[in-house]
């Protein structure tokens, strides 16, 4: 029974690993769409490249953010929750 328990346990913490690095391809789209607008702005107005690529840069560093949360908690998920809750489980029964 235990074994079953620690099984379904390891199952759900891989399978929310592999959830949240869905999460990944968020900021990788947003930021090659933010690419190619900010490549669109500066070819129409080549005095504003400063400002625009100051603003890309600003929006791509917060939006690769996501992408780092969700890596930090699948690697979470993968190494430091199955310890703990085999540990709680077998304390349990």
């Amino acid at each position: 029974m235990l074994e079953l328990a620690i099984g379904i346990m390891l199952g759900g913490c891989a399978l929310g690993a592999g959830i949240a690095m869905i999460a990944g391809f968020g900021p990788g789209i947003g930021e090659g769409r933010a690419v190619a607008a900010a490549c669109e702005a500066i070819g129409r107005q080549p005095e504003a490249q400063s400002a625009v690529t100051t603003t890309m840069l600003m929006g791509c560093a917060v939006a690769e953010t996501t992408g780092l949360y969700s890596f930090v908690i699948a690697i979470l998920l993968i190494f430091l929750a199955p310890g703990r809750f085999v540990e709680i489980l077998k304390n349990a029964l």
